[in-house]
C-alpha cells in the first residue's frame, strides 16, 4: 500500500517540473532571508532568478556541516525565531553542535513523510510501533514517534536503554514493527535468550533500522534470528530526520528518496563534480520545502548511487542504493580505502563469527596497522573454540583478496565487545591521538 498515491507515484516529468518550482522558490527564500546563503551566491555570481532547470542545480554552492558550526546556533535559520516550533541538535563531540529548527509545517511534512515511510515498510494503522530510537534532542525518536501518530497506529515510545525490560514490552504489549538501530535489534536479541523469550514466536513482523550504515549479511542475520522482514530506513538530523528515504518491503533494493521534498544528486566526493545516474559518490541533498533551515546542496558525507529505474512497488521516487560508509569515516591502511562495511560483510559470511566487532587501528613507526576484533557465535562457542586459527585465518585470507590489505584478526568470546542502544561503534582510531 502506497500512502500518499498523488505524490508517490508521479510520472517522472511531473515530479521534475515540481521540483523545479520548489528549487527556484527555495532560491528566492533563502537568498532573502539567510546572509550566509547570500552571501556565497554573490561570490558564485548566482542569482535565484538563473535558476532556470534543473540541471542549474550544478552552479548552486555546497552546504556543509561546518556551515551550521559557523553559524551556530540560528544563523542559517530562514524564519523568525518565534515561527520556530521546535529545535534539534547534534551532540556537537567533534565540534559545535549543529542546530536545527521547524516550523509547525516541518513537523507537519515530518510526520507525513515518516507515514508514508511505514506504509512503505508494509506497516498500517493496526500495527503496535516499539520505538526504541532515542527521543530528545536526537531526532530518530520523535520522528518515529510522530510518524507512528499519523499512520494512526499504537506507538510504544520506549526509547532507548533497559534492554531488559524492552524485551519484556514487546512481548506482553504484542508490538509487531520494531524501530531502532541494526546493532540494538541484534543486543534485543540476545537479551531476549537471556530471558527465555524467543522472539520468532511472538507477532513482531517488521524491522525498521537505521541511523548507522549495514549491510544486506547483517539484514539477512536480523531476519533469520528475528524472524522477521528488516527494511533500510535513511535520514540525518540536517536534512529532516529520519525518513528522507524508506526502503520498500515489495523490493527491498534501495530506498525510496521522497523528492516532492528532498532534491538528491551524487558528486565525486573529491572534486564536487555531478555523477551520472547510477555512478556510486557523495549523496548531496538539496531541502525543496523545509521552511525553518532549508539547505542547499548539503553534503552528506555518506557513500550511494542513485537508481532510477521504475519500482516494483509502484512508486515513481528515485531509489538511493544502501550506504556503505561515509566519505569522512573510510579509513587508509597503507594507501588502501576500508570502509567498516566492507569488513562487516566479510565477518558475516564467516562461520562461527557474530555481528559484534569493533577495528582498532594503531601506527608503529611510519606503518598503520589494523586489527579486528571478532565475538565468537554464542551458538557455535565450542566448535568456534576448536577452529579458532582456522576462522582466524580465513578472515584474514578474505581481507587480503578482497580489500588489498593485511590485517591481524582475533577472535574473542561472546559478549566481550560493549553494547549500545544507539548506534555502534566499531572503529577506534588511535594514530591521531
Amino acid at each position: 500500500m502506497i500512502f500518499d498515491v498523488e505524490r508517490e507515484t508521479l510520472p517522472r516529468e511531473e515530479l521534475e517540473a515540481l521540483q523545479l518550482r520548489r528549487l527556484q522558490n527555495l532560491c528566492e527564500r533563502v537568498y532573502a532571508n539567510v546572509p550566509h546563503y547570500r552571501k556565497r551566491f554573490d561570490e558564485a555570481g548566482i542569482q535565484p532568478a538563473h535558476i532556470k532547470s534543473l540541471n542549474d542545480l550544478k552552479y548552486l554552492p555546497f552546504t556543509e556541516k561546518q556551515d551550521l558550526r559557523n553559524n551556530y546556533p540560528f544563523g542559517l535559520f530562514a524564519v523568525p525565531k518565534e515561527n520556530i516550533v521546535r529545535l534539534h541538535a547534534s551532540s556537537g563531540t567533534t565540534g559545535k553542535a549543529t542546530v536545527v529548527g521547524y516550523t509547525q509545517r516541518d513537523v507537519n511534512n515530518w510526520a507525513e513523510l515518516m507515514a508514508r515511510s511505514f506504509m512503505c515498510a508494509g506497516a498500517s494503522r493496526q500495527d503496535f510501533i516499539h520505538n526504541a530510537y532515542g527521543y530528545g534532542l536526537f531526532t530518530g525518536g520523535l520522528g518515529a514517534h510522530y510518524g507512528a501518530e499519523r499512520l494512526g497506529a499504537t506507538v510504544i515510545p520506549v526509547s532507548g536503554g533497559g534492554t531488559k525490560r524492552q524485551v519484556q514490552l514487546m512481548r506482553d504489549f504484542g508490538a509487531t514493527v520494531l524501530c531502532s538501530t541494526p546493532s540494538y535489534a541484534l543486543v534485543l536479541h540476545e537479551a531476549a535468550l537471556e530471558a527465555g523469550i524467543d522472539i520468532r514466536t511472538l507477532p513482531l513482523r517488521i524491522g525498521i533500522f537505521g541511523a548507522e550504515p549495514w549491510t544486506d549479511e547483517m539484514r539477512a542475520d536480523i531476519e533469520t534470528k528475528m524472524g522477521i522482514t528488516a527494511v533500510n530506513i535513511y535520514g540525518l538530523s540536517e536534512i529532516m530526520g529520519p525518513g528522507v528515504s524508506m526502503e520498500c518491503a515489495v523490493a527491498k533494493d534501495g530506498m525510496h528518496i521522497y523528492e516532492d521534498h528532498f532534491l538528491p544528486e551524487i558528486i565525486d566526493p573529491v572534486t564536487g563534480e555531478q555523477l551520472p545516474p547510477g555512478a556510486t559518490g557523495e549523496l548531496v541533498i538539496t531541502t525543496l520545502t523545509k521552511e525553518g533551515i532549508p539547505l542547499i546542496r548539503y553534503r552528506t558525507r555518506d557513500i550511494s548511487s542513485l537508481n532510477y529505474v521504475p519500482c516494483s512497488c509502484g512508486r515513481t521516487h528515485v531509489r538511493m542504493r544502501r550506504v556503505t560508509g561515509r566519505s569522512d569515516d573510510m579509513l587508509i591502511i597503507r594507501g588502501v580505502n576500508v570502509f567498516p562495511s566492507q569488513i562487516e560483510s566479510i565477518i558475516l559470511e564467516t562461520e562461527g563469527a557474530s555481528p559484534h566487532y569493533r577495528i582498532l587501528v594503531t601506527r608503529e613507526g611510519n606503518l598503520d596497522h589494523m586489527e579486528i576484533q571478532v565475538e565468537v557465535d554464542e551458538a557455535m562457542f565450542s566448535d568456534a573454540i576448536k577452529n579458532l586459527q582456522r576462522i582466524e585465518g580465513r578472515i584474514q585470507k578474505t581481507i587480503k583478496e578482497f580489500l588489498g590489505v593485511s590485517t591481524k584478526v582475533r577472535l574473542v568470546e561472546p559478549r566481550t565487545i560493549e553494547r549500545s542502544a544507539g548506534k555502534a561503534k566499531r572503529v577506534f582510531d588511535s594514530r591521531e591521538l
